[in-house]
């Protein structure tokens, strides 16, 4: 069943390259509310275990190592359907195949440098949400 909310994170090419508030205002204008937002950098063991159903994966420590080079915006958004109306507006994984219109298409250097990130289901939205808000942080 389809929930209201969802969760990003606008990642450390993102806010290297000053791209916040252009991302922010795109999120907004697609008819998004922000539920919660904070500006953090995670550390290496808040990174491994928020991609640990990628520690398999070769691209693993890689993803550790970038998601620790910055900060970053975690943000929980509502909407309808709002995981997958999300993935609509961030676009593909790689750039290159992402949509007009996009948020990866506009602003996404690489598809490992694709500046945000955005819940692929409603429970991981949920799940990925409380790792990084409080009850008392999201409104």
């Amino acid at each position: 069943m389809a929930t209201n909310r969802t969760f990003t994170m606008l990642k450390p090419d993102a806010i290297e390259n000053g791209l916040m508030g252009k991302i922010i205002d795109m999120i907004i204008q697609d008819g998004f509310t922000i539920k919660a937002m904070k500006y953090t950098r995670l550390t290496t063991e808040q990174a491994s275990k928020f991609y640990e159903v990628h520690n398999e994966r070769p691209f693993y420590g890689e993803l550790v190592e970038y998601m620790t080079s910055g900060p970053i915006i975690a943000a929980i958004l509502e909407k309808e359907d709002a995981v997958t109306s999300f993935r609509k507006l961030i676009g593909s994984t790689d750039p290159a195949e992402a949509a007009e219109g996009t948020i990866r298409k506009a602003y996404a250097e690489s598809k490992g440098r694709n500046a945000v990130h955005g819940s692929d289901s409603d429970e991981n939205a949920a799940i990925e949400g409380a790792f990084h808000f409080a009850a008392n942080e999201i409104f």
